[in-house]
C-alpha cells in the first residue's frame, strides 16, 4: 500500500544512478576523468614551425656541405714547409723539369715537347698574368714565360666546353695575380691547367682537381724559378694585353729553337788562329 506522504524511497543502488547522472549532465566523464572539452589539442602552429625550421637546416645543410668539403680539400694542397709541392699529390698530374732563363728571338718559335708546353725556351717578354682572361689563343712562348714568373696558365679547347663551362673557369681567373686563360684549339682534352713544369689535363671544370691544382702550383716558390718576378705587362709595346700577339698555328718551322735552348755561346780563339 503507498505511504501516506506520496514520496519515492531511494536505496543505495537508486542513489549511486543519480549521482552519475548527474555528472553525465554536468558534462564529466564516468570514472571522475577530465571533461572533455577542457582537454588541450596538439600545438599544430609550433610543430609546423619546428618542421619549417628543421626543413630550412637540411637545405642549409645540402647547400653548404659539399663547399665546405671542396674547401677543405683544396686546403689540403696548400704549399707548407711539410708539403712543398702538393700537386705530385694530385691525380693526374703531369711534373717535368725544364732548364730556366732560356729565351727565343721574338718572331721565333719553340719546338716544343708538349701542348700546351709548360716549360722551357720562351720569350724574352712574358704574358700579362695579373687574372686576365684572352678571348683569343695565346703565343705559347709569351706565355710560357708566365709560368716561370709563377702563374698558372688555364687553357681550354673552345669546341668542347659550353659558353657556361668557359665562364666557371674565367671566375677562377679574373683580376687573380698570377693567373691567366685563354683557348687553345686543337687541345686534346676539354680543359687543361700549366704551371713550370707541372700539367692537368681533365675533363670538366667543376672537377676539383682543377682548384688543388690552383692552391698547389700558383706562386709556389718550390717549382717556378723566378720568384718575385711580376706578372704586369712588361713592355706594352711588344705585349699589349688588350692586343698580344697572336698565336701560331701549325708545326714549328726548321729554324725554330729546340728544347735544348739557344746554342751555347762560343768564346772566340785569342790566338787569332
Amino acid at each position: 500500500m503507498p505511504s501516506g506522504n506520496g514520496k519515492k524511497k531511494t536505496g543505495p543502488s537508486g542513489a549511486r544512478s543519480a549521482k552519475a547522472l548527474n555528472g553525465v549532465q554536468r558534462g564529466g566523464r564516468r570514472g571522475g576523468g577530465a571533461p572533455t572539452a577542457g582537454r588541450r589539442g596538439l600545438p599544430w602552429v609550433t610543430v609546423a614551425a619546428a618542421f619549417v625550421v628543421v626543413a630550412l637546416v637540411a637545405g642549409i645543410t645540402v647547400y653548404l656541405l659539399p663547399r665546405f668539403q671542396d674547401r677543405a680539400s683544396t686546403q689540403a694542397f696548400v704549399p707548407s714547409a711539410a708539403n712543398r709541392d702538393p700537386s705530385t699529390k694530385i691525380p693526374g698530374v703531369a711534373v717535368k723539369t725544364y732548364a730556366a732563363g732560356q729565351h727565343a728571338a721574338a718572331t721565333q718559335r719553340v719546338a716544343y715537347d708538349q701542348s700546351p708546353p709548360f716549360g722551357g725556351p720562351h720569350d724574352q717578354i712574358w704574358a700579362t698574368c695579373n687574372g686576365v682572361v684572352y678571348p683569343n689563343a695565346l703565343r705559347s712562348e709569351n706565355a710560357v714565360h708566365s709560368l716561370e714568373h709563377g702563374a698558372v696558365w688555364i687553357t681550354y679547347n673552345p669546341r668542347a666546353l659550353s659558353a657556361a663551362q668557359v665562364s666557371t673557369l674565367a671566375k677562377k681567373v679574373d683580376n687573380r695575380p698570377f693567373m691567366l686563360m685563354s683557348p687553345y684549339p686543337g687541345l686534346d682534352k676539354p680543359l687543361s691547367l700549366q704551371g713550370w713544369g707541372r700539367q692537368l689535363k681533365l675533363d670538366d671544370p667543376a672537377d676539383p682537381r682543377v682548384d688543388q691544382f690552383i692552391s698547389a702550383v700558383r706562386g709556389n716558390q718550390a717549382i717556378y724559378p723566378e720568384p718575385g718576378a711580376t706578372c704586369d705587362t712588361a713592355n706594352p709595346a711588344l705585349f699589349d694585353p688588350s692586343n698580344p700577339p697572336p698565336a701560331e698555328s701549325g708545326p714549328p718551322p726548321a729554324g725554330a729553337m729546340p728544347m735544348s735552348g739557344p746554342p751555347a755561346a762560343t768564346t772566340p780563339p785569342t790566338n787569332g788562329g
